[in-house]
């Protein structure tokens, strides 16, 4: 079997790293051709062209980068045509994947499409699945409440939960052993700093997540911090926290990014995936997000729901604070953190949530890229006994 599989960004990379161990393991053999990341590429995949380019996000940001993307994705649906898989599976970034499913598909209607991450629908532009249907024939979901609305837009649709349930997490030696290393005391305060996997995000967030940092400094003169990041945006970061006033730890390594996680006393968060990886630590977070203001104005006529981190989501609650939008500013942010420095009830409500929402993922189940992976041979198998 020969599979094309397209991921765009760092949380797509990871979910397709799982998902292709997954069919490695039930599908020995299996050819993968496609674009991804390193935990694609750690298993087998020889990305197209490095993933890092499709890293955008936002109607401007996209709108700037546009001839680039339209050339990527020309690019992108020869390759397909002319490998000629047994299917296409899409990682999230519907913009640009999507685009090259319904491209491909006009040239092989025939093609099984499997899109990887439902649209979220319950959140903003209910109409997505519905455009989406005709050009995708299965869906894989991470969240438990997401397969009826795939199923009413006419596609078949599994739940097969999120990969960082699954994912090793540091042991309390590894935690204390990454403070040693980084002469960062036992007692001593130590925050994560997360202004996502995109350089569009990094470059607007980073700078009000220092200031808010910052002021938190202010009230605890020993607090450090450590900056996690994605080898795309890693030259980026280390540019911009040059010019800080106290340079963050930058780090690109995932042992060391699980051991930092671990370390920390608290984070302060992009939106996205990075939520799920701090709840599966037991990190207690701030999560803050803004767009360019043209996209936010747009989207914020769209959206449907009171709560874009999906912690909360999953979990029904508001228990995790975010900042999002307007609200994204240094001051409200920083007050935030203190509170979870210095109120044990604050973060012990969080660690409460941060469980129910794992396990309402699938914690204890099976591998979801295991079941993600079966999704995929079932939904073929079907299909091909008509």
């Amino acid at each position: 079997m020969r599979v094309f599989v397209i991921a765009g960004e760092a949380s797509g990379d990871r979910l397709g790293g799982a998902l292709l161990a997954g069919l490695s393991t039930l599908a020995p053999g299996t050819e993968i051709v496609g674009i991804g990341g390193p935990q694609m590429t750690a298993q087998g995949l020889a990305s197209l062209f490095p993933m890092d380019e499709l890293s955008v996000m936002g109607l401007w940001e996209v709108l700037r980068q546009y001839s680039a993307l339209k050339a990527r994705l020309d690019q992108t649906v020869a390759a397909v045509l002319e490998t000629r898989p047994d299917v296409l599976i899409t990682i999230d970034s519907p913009d640009f994947t999507l685009r090259v499913a319904r491209a491909v598909r006009a040239r092989r209607p025939d093609l099984p499409v499997v899109h990887y991450v439902a649209p979220s629908v319950w959140a903003w532009r209910p109409g997505r699945a519905q455009k989406m249907a005709p050009v995708v024939d299965h869906v894989l979901a991470l969240l438990p409440f997401e397969p009826p609305y795939m199923e009413a837009a006419g596609m078949s649709c599994d739940c097969v939960g999120h990969p960082v349930v699954a994912e090793p997490q540091a042991t309390p030696e590894e935690a204390a052993a990454f403070r040693e290393t980084y002469m960062i005391g036992p007692d001593q305060p130590l925050a994560l700093c997360l202004p996502g996997s995109r350089r569009s995000e990094v470059s607007r967030l980073a700078p009000r997540f220092d200031e808010a940092l910052m002021r938190l400094r202010d009230r605890e003169p020993g607090l450090r911090v450590v900056l996690p990041t994605v080898r795309g945006v890693a030259p980026m970061v280390r540019a911009m926290t040059a010019r800080w006033p106290v340079a963050p730890i930058v780090l690109e390594e995932d042992a060391d990014k699980r051991a930092a996680f671990a370390a920390a006393d608290l984070a302060l968060a992009a939106s996205g995936t990075v939520s799920l990886e701090l709840a599966a630590a037991g990190t207690p977070m701030v999560i803050a997000y803004d767009m360019a203001p043209l996209s936010r104005a747009i989207i914020q006529r769209m959206v449907r729901v009171e709560t874009v981190t999906l912690v909360n989501l999953v979990t029904e609650t508001r228990t995790i604070p975010e900042f999002i939008g307007r609200n994204c500013r240094p001051g409200p942010i920083s007050k935030a953190l203190a509170v979870l420095l210095n109120d044990p009830k604050a973060v012990g409500a969080q660690r409460a949530c941060m469980d129910r929402a794992l396990d309402l993922l699938g914690r204890g189940d099976e591998d979801p890229g295991l079941r993600a992976a079966r999704s995929v041979l079932g939904f073929l198998a079907r299909r091909a006994a008509g």
